[in-house]
């Protein structure tokens, strides 16, 4: 029996079909944390570790299902003017999610603010990216620092750890789809955030690896 091959009308309805699913269940799970947040709220019940956990919760299905429309309609980037300041601390608060079981501390300073005009959801995506696997690189105790500031009409972003080192000769592939130096990566996760940033204008760069500090640089231009 000939095997059929998929056309890309079929292909792009099938991932119209599977976008529409998962964005349904992404649905329940946003339903059911704002049922938690107003319970919680009825019952007079404050918890700081709770509510940041369901604003991580709610944003995360936010850039999900941003993803999935733009797969399910093929668009473009949706960029908008956003505050600086806010969406570092965002980024710098729904990364923190994935520490677990270290102990790992976050050092978040913005010196100043303006607008810059992006994809709001993306760029979040890529700083949550790059702190995600600076949080995986430390093994046990180690440090997580977020810097930003405004500086000659762009948005300066400086992301480290001090966890394990990126190998010298490794520094130039890291940026390349299909590299990562990680057992379970795809090695994605880099090469999007790079190729993202860059039809918005911006940049990113790894400044420097050491043993004591691996630093990524990210560049955005302030809003006109």
């Amino acid at each position: 029996m000939q095997k059929q091959e998929l056309t890309i009308e079929d292909l792009n309805q099938q991932i119209r079909c599977v976008s529409h699913e998962i964005r349904n269940h992404l649905s329940i799970c946003d339903m059911y944390s704002q049922i938690i947040k107003r319970h919680l709220e009825k019952e007079g019940i404050s918890n700081n570790s709770i509510e940041n956990a369901l604003d991580c919760i709610q944003k995360s299905i936010q850039i999900i299902g941003t993803n999935l429309l733009e797969l399910k309609s093929l668009n473009q980037n949706t960029p908008q003017v956003i505050d600086f300041s806010k969406i570092i601390t965002k980024g710098a608060n729904l990364a923190k999610a994935y520490v677990i079981d270290k102990d790992i501390e976050f050092e978040i300073f913005v010196k100043n603010t303006d607008y810059i005009y992006i994809d709001e959801n993306k760029f979040l995506a890529c700083i949550v990216n790059i702190l995600k696997n600076g949080i995986e690189s430390i093994e046990g105790k180690g440090t997580i620092e977020v810097l930003a500031e405004i500086k000659e009409n762009f948005g300066i972003i400086k992301l480290s750890n001090n966890g394990k080192p990126i190998p010298k000769d490794k520094q130039q592939q890291i940026f390349k789809q299909g590299y990562t130096t990680k057992t379970s990566g795809c090695g994605i996760g880099l090469a999007l955030c790079k190729n993202f940033l860059e039809a918005s204008g911006a940049t990113l760069t790894l400044t420097q690896s050491t043993k004591a500090k691996t630093t990524f640089e990210i560049r955005v231009p302030v809003a006109q």
